[in-house]
């Protein structure tokens, strides 16, 4: 069975467009929520000995320290406490307020699990070198496909199989954005180094995704008696069995380990099956249309 992906792009084109402008609304209002990775501050883990304080009770023990921007999030066996101070007298004086309370109620004094502090300097840094790596990935593709597909030039030349496929990143890149950027407006998702890890590998999956699709048409051009948007749904159709059953595959490993992983990797875990579904989404529901919607408008032009 054929299914008329190409013929009906009008349709995936405008749902990807409409998701789009949603997700840069969300962006413009809301923003997104960065950790101490890339704002500065302190993330401190720590463990009761056979006891789980409420929020309220972690805030009423640090009463006394002077701490901006605390967020206490209880685990199953720990929690976490994010502030912006990253000094080593703030740390000794947030274990202490912590310890207070640990001995009032198990009097056993709290384990410390995890301490990582970064200084709004090196913030800074890293988020514009996140960004930076983001984009050279984008221009390394756009030359990798334009040099892989060197010898398609008709109906549409090699470079731009490139850009069809940054723009299906594009895509990939705005609705992890925006998903993130709702869940940090309404549950305190926050954005850290491995949310970068995250994205970056979630592009690269992406490409390879549209990859073997694009290479599917570059096989199918030479003997297809078909017109060019034909043979691109007949490509589409032959890979997309392949692109969903690796895709399902994929998730359902990153959901094991969003449900059973630690606490500290569930956010990249998200962000994995949020991009994995996106870009198996933009791979066969993007890409290909771009490049027989591009091939229209060039010869409408001639």
């Amino acid at each position: 069975m054929i299914y008329k992906i190409i013929q009906k792009r009008k349709f995936f084109l405008s749902f990807s467009s409409l998701a789009a402008i949603a997700s840069i609304l969300a962006l413009i209002f809301w923003g997104l929520n960065f950790g101490v990775d890339f704002t500065g501050g302190s993330l401190l883990e720590v463990g009761f000995n056979n006891y789980q304080p409420t929020v309220t009770e972690v805030q009423d023990s640090l009463k006394g320290v002077d701490l901006h921007g605390l967020v206490v999030q209880p685990t199953n066996d720990s929690v976490i406490l994010r502030f912006k101070e990253s000094s080593e007298d703030a740390h000794q004086a947030v274990l202490n307020g912590l310890n207070t309370l640990a001995v009032a109620k198990t009097k056993a004094p709290v384990k410390e699990l995890q301490f990582d502090a970064v200084g709004a300097s090196i913030g800074q840094e890293l988020k514009s070198k996140s960004f930076n790596a983001i984009a050279i990935v984008f221009v390394m593709i756009i030359l990798y496909i334009s040099w892989a597909f060197k010898k398609v030039s008709k109906p549409v030349a090699s470079w731009k199989y490139g850009v069809a496929a940054i723009v299906a990143l594009i895509h990939d890149i705005l609705f992890i954005l925006g998903v993130f950027s709702v869940l940090g407006h309404f549950y305190g998702v926050e954005i850290n180094t491995p949310f970068i890890a995250a994205v970056l590998t979630v592009l690269g999956y992406s490409v390879s995704d549209t990859i073997i699709v694009f290479d599917r048409i570059r096989e199918n051009l030479p003997k297809s008696q078909e017109d060019f948007e034909n043979t691109i749904n007949r490509s589409v159709n032959q890979t997309i069995t392949r692109s969903i059953n690796t895709s399902v595959a994929s998730t359902l490993a990153l959901v094991a380990i969003l449900l059973f992983g630690g606490e500290t990797i569930k956010d990249f875990a998200l962000a994995l099956i949020v991009g994995i579904f996106v870009g198996t989404y933009s791979s066969i529901f993007i890409a290909s249309p771009v490049l027989v919607v591009w091939d229209n408008i060039t010869r409408g032009r001639k």
